[in-house]
């Protein structure tokens, strides 16, 4: 144990923000920590948008389903898929890499390269004393986003995060048994294990929503999952990501 797995073992989401807005140089040193994290072949494939602007949050935040802690927070990062520069770098060369940008691999390199950057940013945020907060939700209706940010063909917005001061720390969720996480050497191959690992999740989920609400609600893990998983959302995406000429190939 150090401090540095005692911070990431300690993560929860925050949703209640202090009013007080981060530095300059906060920002700048999460960036920093975020840019510091490995990269496919060095290609970087990935930006950030720093949102300070109020009346900008505020339209975020409708767009993410109008959670509110999206407008009010020390900061809004956006991170994104970007190949765009990568076109710029071929013209800069003289060199034919069109379809390489379009591929499938190099769409999932720009997906891996900024989740890795923000999960840097997070945890550095959170060694700062910060709480943080994925926001899935600004792909709701990803053409306005796009267009509010600026972005150009061949880069995509996928989350934003919210940083900032806690105001409200909630109870840590638990995450599913290490077991069912982690295989060695192959993935399991027994269902019956595997479904008896879900199953006792859902006694651990389930208790944890009913000791956190008073009894007012037990939900199973499965039973949520499901749920969410039935309602389609976002359908759009293929579509909307062929159309920013990245996954095309």
């Amino acid at each position: 144990m150090n401090e540095v797995i005692s911070t990431i073992l300690n993560h929860r989401s925050i949703r209640h923000f202090k009013d007080q807005q981060l530095t300059d140089e906060q920002i700048k040193t999460i960036v920093s920590c975020a840019q510091a994290a490995s990269t496919s072949s060095f290609i970087q494939a990935y930006s950030i948008i720093g949102i300070k602007n109020m009346e900008k949050k505020r339209k975020l935040a409708e767009l993410a389903g109008n959670q509110e802690y999206v407008a009010h927070n020390g900061h809004l990062f956006v991170f994104c898929a970007d190949l765009s520069r990568h076109e710029s770098i071929g013209e800069m060369e003289q060199k034919d890499v069109i379809p390489s940008i379009e591929s499938t691999e190099k769409f999932m390199v720009a997906l891996i390269d900024a989740s890795l950057a923000a999960q840097n940013a997070a945890i550095a945020a959170e060694s700062m004393g910060l709480g943080i907060c994925y926001i899935g939700g600004i792909r709701n209706k990803l053409d306005i986003v796009k267009e509010l940010l600026k972005t150009p063909e061949r880069v995509i917005p996928l989350f934003g995060m919210t940083v900032g001061y806690p105001e409200k720390i909630n109870d840590q969720k638990p995450r599913l048994p290490l077991a069912h996480i982690y295989h060695e050497e192959e993935y399991e191959q027994d269902k019956e294990v595997y479904l008896q690992q879900l199953q006792e999740y859902n006694q651990v989920i389930s208790s944890y929503y009913a000791e956190r609400t008073g009894g007012k609600r037990k939900d199973r893990w499965t039973e949520q999952m499901a749920k969410m998983l039935e309602n389609q959302t976002r359908m759009y995406m293929n579509d909307f990501v062929q159309k920013n000429k990245l996954n095309k190939r």
